[in-house]
């Protein structure tokens, strides 16, 4: 008879006892810096209490949204006016669907870690599993501080727009009384995406926040610039760019971009030919911008957002109706970078990208610009988004190391709306441990375990924190 493995036991995903020992021994207790999510440093400043498990894991979570509505859940039950208990209801409906999704792990080892709860979830757990969770949620010890701290972060990285007042990360930095770092991200999209609705509207607010009139590019890039040393006066070490439909680049005098942002101001008709020269210009002088002030640049390349008009002009963006471009982006990306290059002005920077057929075009560019005695400074994100499953994260290690130092790999993040997604951090390290002790156990690779340790400690940890500086 078959002896079946436990489900989600201590060696889930670990599949030979190099992986087991690699796991334990070396990567589990390392903290964390979570350094790209889209959390709310306001609810970390108040040290929110949540009213109940649905709050803390379904308000928000696209992931989650789509899945649901993919087991045909009435979107009153997903982001309507439906009672958050139903709402609970409707995910453990969905849940035992979705085997094989990246979903269905998060799901239980969130219950696990942070709950105690190892029941599996589906319609008959779900009542007593909702007021277990919720009777933990109303009492100490599960306040937003408290799942940060339980779960060993020590930085975390939220996403910013240069208009932000950064009031409550501010407030945090100091608040001695809590001692991880909450840190903004600058994310100027909307001062990039010149043909973006809303793009005039957004050039006055950030007048306003820098106090600087724009009436012309040159005051512009002022203002633009004055809100980066503002970032980085509050602890700001890292951009982010979401390069979504297509990376771009051509060539453009300041004349030009110049000329091409006033028409835009006015509300004149901007050609694609003008955008790619105004994104090109503006995209260039902020990353020269990072390389001065040591930040780290990310891109965020290959996503189709918004797919659904009319549930985005029913619930808006950022509700489950993105997907994966697949435009080229091997030689603009080469163009870009190499521009900076010429200068002498590429910050590091982290390349992501959502269509994993350009794994090999980013595992290969990387290569073509390292130096400057950084180990790594060019990096390959970590599976993102569409490709944080386990398929996706071996396949992107795999062309790290197949390509470049997957050694040097900064690791993972949750790029998450939720506190309860640190544990994707476990999910990406057991993966890793496992990908390696394969190689080890197959003989590819020596079981040197000084070696092995310093690996996984690095792409679980140290790297990261040694390339942020953080």
């Amino acid at each position: 008879m078959i002896k079946l493995k436990k489900f989600m036991d201590e060696n889930f995903l670990l599949y030979n006892p190099t992986a087991i020992n690699l796991y334990h021994d070396y990567a589990k207790d390392m903290p964390i810096i979570d350094y790209h999510c889209h959390i709310d440093p306001k609810e970390i400043y108040e040290n929110k209490k949540f009213k109940n498990i649905t709050e803390a894991w379904l308000y928000g979570d696209h992931y989650k949204w789509r899945a649901m509505r993919s087991n045909g859940i009435d979107e009153k039950y997903i982001t309507g006016d439906g009672s958050d208990y139903d709402k609970f209801m409707a995910w453990s409906q969905t849940i035992p669907m979705a085997i094989g999704n990246a979903l269905y792990h998060w799901t239980h080892l969130e219950l696990q870690r942070f709950f105690g709860i190892y029941d599996v979830l589906n319609e008959d757990t779900a009542p007593l599993i909702w007021e277990k969770a919720n009777t933990l949620l109303s009492g100490e010890g599960f306040r937003v501080r408290d799942l940060i701290t339980k779960s060993n972060v020590k930085a975390i990285c939220t996403t910013d727009d240069p208009i932000d007042t950064l009031e409550y990360h501010i407030k945090l930095k100091e608040d001695t009384s809590f001692d991880v770092k909450v840190l903004p991200t600058f994310r100027p999209d909307k001062g990039i995406e010149i043909n973006g609705d809303g793009f005039a509207a957004w050039v006055k607010s950030l007048e306003q926040i820098s106090e600087i009139n724009i009436n012309n590019y040159d005051e512009f890039l002022q203002a633009l610039q004055s809100r980066v040393r503002f970032f980085h006066s509050v602890g700001c070490r890292l951009s982010d760019h979401g390069l979504d439909e297509v990376v771009v680049y051509a060539e453009a005098s300041k004349e030009e971009a110049a000329a091409i942002f006033v028409k835009a101001l006015k509300g004149e008709t901007i050609t694609l030919e003008e955008e790619k020269k105004y994104k090109t210009y503006t995209l260039r002088f902020t990353a020269k911008l990072y390389h001065e002030l040591g930040w780290t640049m990310q891109l965020h390349i290959a996503a189709l957002r918004s797919n659904n008009t009319r549930m985005l002009e029913k619930i808006g963006p950022n509700t489950g109706f993105d997907s994966i471009n697949d435009e080229s982006i091997a030689r603009p990306l080469s163009r870009l970078l190499d521009s900076l290059e010429r200068e002498s002005s590429l910050p590091k920077t982290i390349l992501y990208t959502l269509n994993p057929k350009d794994n090999y075009v980013l595992g290969t560019m990387l290569g073509n610009f390292q130096g400057d005695e950084i180990p790594g400074k060019i990096q390959f994100g970590s599976a993102w988004w569409f490709n944080d499953n386990k398929d996706g994260m071996i396949e992107q290690m795999k062309a790290l190391a197949n390509l470049g130092l997957l050694s040097r790999f900064v690791g993972m993040l949750t790029d998450s709306r939720s506190f309860l997604s640190y544990t994707r951090h476990e999910y990406f390290r057991r993966i890793a441990c496992n990908l390696i002790g394969e190689w080890v156990e197959n003989g590819e690779v020596p079981a040197d375990m000084k070696l092995l340790k310093n690996i996984i400690q690095g792409i679980s940890y140290n790297n990261a924190n040694e390339y942020f500086g953080i």
